[in-house]
C-alpha cells in the first residue's frame, strides 16, 4: 500500500506497534532497537509509533525524542506508516517535535492530549488546531483520559475532524459507544485505532480499522493476524486469537506500562529490562502474571 497524505484511511489501520525505546546503561540501545523494529515487520506488523507513551517518550529528551523516530523511519525505510508520537501538554513543544518528525521522515503524527494542566475543551480544539496550521502531516489525535485527566469530546472531535490532516483518533477511552458516536460526528473516512489491546475485536466490530498496541511489541505475529481477520470480516477467527492473548495483555498492564513489556521482551531474550526513572522494573507479582501468559502462549 503506498503511503500517502491523501489516502489514509487504506494505510493507517491495522496491527500498529506502539514500540518500547530499549536502553543500555541509561541510553538508548539503537542497535537493539533496530533489531525489534525487524522483528516486527518480519511478523506483518502494519506500522510503527516510536516516541509514544510505551517509548517513554516523557524521559526522552528532545534530542533522544528526535532520533528514536529519525532511526525508525530510516530503519523502516517506507515498508510501513511510521507514526510518531510528539505528545506534550505544551504546544510550542508539541509544534516543535512535528517540525522535528516530519524532518526526520514520519509519515504521520501521534499527538495526546494535553496532560496535567487540564485544558478545556476549547483549548484542547485550539491546540490541535494550532498543530495542524503548523504541518501537512496526517495527525492522529490520542485521547486517553486515564493518564491526561483530559477528554476530547465528541463535539470537540467533530470540530477537529473537519481539518483536513487531522485524520484520526486513537481511543483509549475503553468506551465502546465512542467509536459509533465519533462515526456518526466525523465521517466513515475518519480513521479509528483502538489504544486499548482488551477490545480490539469490539472496536473494530463497532468501525475501528485497527489498534496502536502494546501487546504486539510481544506477539507482533498473532496481533497482525487478529486485526486482518477484523478488517476481513472473520470474527470468529478474530475472537479466537483475542482469546489466547487476553491473558498476556491483561498481564502487561499489571503495572505501570511499560514495565511488564519490557520484562516480558527480556524474559524473551530481546531487550535489557531498563527503564527510567520515575518508572522502576515490574513487581515480582506482575512478573509472574506475564510468565503465566507466555506460558499459555508457549512462549516461556
Amino acid at each position: 500500500m503506498t503511503i500517502s497524505s491523501t489516502n489514509t484511511a487504506q494505510w493507517m489501520r491495522g496491527s500498529i506497534t506502539a514500540l518500547v525505546t530499549p536502553f543500555k546503561g541509561g541510553e538508548i540501545d539503537f542497535d537493539t532497537y533496530e533489531l525489534l523494529i525487524e522483528r516486527q515487520l518480519a511478523a506483518g506488523t502494519h506500522g510503527l509509533v516510536p516516541a509514544g507513551t510505551t517509548g517513554e517518550a516523557s524521559t526522552l529528551s528532545l534530542d533522544e525524542h528526535v532520533s528514536v523516530i529519525s532511526a525508525c523511519a530510516n530503519i523502516v525505510k517506507g515498508r510501513v506508516p511510521v507514526i510518531a508520537g510528539i505528545g506534550s501538554n505544551d504546544t510550542t513543544i508539541t509544534v516543535m517535535l512535528a517540525e522535528k518528525a516530519q524532518e526526520a521522515g514520519a509519515n504521520a503524527l501521534l499527538a495526546v492530549a494535553g496532560y496535567y494542566n487540564r485544558p478545556s475543551q476549547a483549548g484542547l480544539v485550539a491546540h490541535y488546531s494550532a498543530l495542524a496550521d503548523s504541518t501537512d502531516l496526517p495527525i492522529v489525535i490520542y485521547n486517553v483520559p486515564g493518564r491526561t485527566a483530559s477528554d476530547v469530546s465528541v463535539e470537540s472531535l467533530a470540530t477537529l475532524s473537519k481539518r483536513q490532516n487531522i485524520v484520526g483518533i486513537k481511543d483509549a477511552t475503553g468506551n465502546l459507544a465512542r467509536v459509533a458516536e465519533q462515526r456518526v460526528a466525523c465521517g466513515a473516512q475518519f480513521v479509528q485505532l483502538s489504544g486499548e489491546d482488551a477490545t480490539v475485536v469490539g472496536f473494530n466490530a463497532m468501525g475501528g480499522q485497527g489498534c496502536i498496541s502494546v501487546t504486539a511489541n510481544i506477539v507482533p505475529d498473532l496481533c497482525a493476524k487478529l486485526q486482518e481477520a477484523t478488517l476481513e470480516g472473520r470474527y470468529d477467527e478474530a475472537r479466537s486469537i483475542q482469546d489466547k492473548i487476553t491473558p498476556l495483555s491483561k498481564a502487561l498492564f499489571a503495572d505501570t506500562s511499560p514495565a511488564p513489556a519490557k520484562y516480558a521482551l527480556a524474559h524473551l531474550g530481546l531487550v535489557r529490562e531498563e527503564l527510567r526513572l520515575p518508572l522502576v522494573p515490574a513487581s515480582e507479582g506482575a512478573k509472574i502474571a506475564v510468565r503465566k501468559a507466555l506460558e499459555g502462549l508457549g512462549l516461556a
